[in-house]
């Protein structure tokens, strides 16, 4: 990428964990190896991380679980997690953020600027309210609040098929109005994995699953 990178109201966040082995994607084990689930969790951070530097934003802020290592490119701060749940962390990373934030997870490196660019048009913010990102699999891939606000997410509980339904739910019965970005399937599983490569193949996630993926069986 060259020049530097465009700037804009919004904070971009994204929410991380060091791909270390038996931490990160441990349902994609079987098939694969718990050093091989973690190069395909590093691949997924560093092409969403690469997406997120072309997009425009104040700033651009991966909040770490973890030590940063070779998947961090030039040009993003890190900023570590808090303990406590996984509700707990994301509002403590949205509450930090002055104006506008937008925090995106590390799970679907299919992601494109087309996706996050409502959210980051001029005016996206104007009516003081909401974006979401709803995931596949009933949670949610990004949420964005023109003020953030801690409590609208406290207590919304996490990883099940109705986490998305229940945050959005917050948001809407705090009065806000609420926009949707599109769907994305997030990398859990094996058979998630391969349909992610499918539809973004030139990053480097496909590239790193396709070499580890030969006398792999996908289901």
């Amino acid at each position: 990428m060259s020049g530097a990178p465009a700037t804009g109201p919004t904070t971009l966040l994204v929410i991380a964990k060091e791909p270390v082995p038996g931490r990160v994607k441990t349902r994609l084990t079987p098939p694969f190896r718990p050093d091989e689930a973690a190069e395909i969790a590093a691949a997924a951070l560093e092409d969403t991380l690469r997406t997120v530097l072309t997009l425009p934003a104040r700033r651009r802020v991966v909040v770490l679980d973890g030590r940063p290592g070779p998947w961090l490119p030039p040009g993003i701060e890190v900023r570590p997690q808090c303990e406590g749940t996984l509700d707990e962390r994301i509002a403590v990373a949205l509450g930090s953020c002055a104006g506008p934030a937008l925090l995106i997870g590390m799970d679907t490196p299919q992601l494109s600027a087309a996706h996050l660019a409502p959210a980051l048009a001029p005016g996206a913010w104007e009516d003081g309210g909401a974006w979401f990102g709803p995931a596949e699999d009933g949670g949610f891939w990004a949420l964005g609040m023109a003020v953030p606000d801690p409590a609208l997410v406290r207590g919304v509980p996490m990883s099940l098929p109705r986490t998305g339904r229940l945050q959005r739910a917050r948001l809407t019965d705090a009065g806000l109005t609420v926009r949707d970005l599109p769907p994305l399937r997030d990398v859990d599983t094996a058979l998630d994995a391969a349909e992610v490569a499918a539809e973004a193949p030139y990053g480097r996630f496909a590239a790193t699953l396709a070499r580890l993926t030969p006398q792999k069986a996908v289901r």
